[in-house]
């Protein structure tokens, strides 16, 4: 399973990008639209950890753990969704 990595070095990019352009930016709208965008990335890295760590292992505790990098991921991921939808508009209108 070639794509699992992938996807978990992708988010992680993202999620650097991500934080480093929160640090560059001024506005605070700006800076909290980067970082809702930054918590889908780790959201989806830890989530797609979990599967990866269960994937590669398949043990019974590495079926726990990854239940709980799932939870967590996910949590992260319906986080930074929620924020993303409530800043998105405002940030496009200001910034077009």
């Amino acid at each position: 399973m070639i794509i699992f990595p992938i996807i978990i070095v992708l988010s992680i990019v993202f999620y650097v990008y991500y934080k480093v352009a929160i640090v560059k930016s001024k506005d605070p709208l700006t800076q909290a639209y980067f970082n809702a965008k930054s918590r889908i990335c780790l959201g989806s890295f830890v989530f797609f950890f979990g599967i990866n760590q269960y994937l590669f292992y398949q043990t019974r505790f590495s079926l726990f753990i990854g239940i709980v990098f799932l939870i967590l991921g996910g949590m992260q991921l319906i986080t930074g969704l929620k924020e993303t939808k409530h800043y998105q508009k405002e940030w496009k209108r200001l910034n077009a």
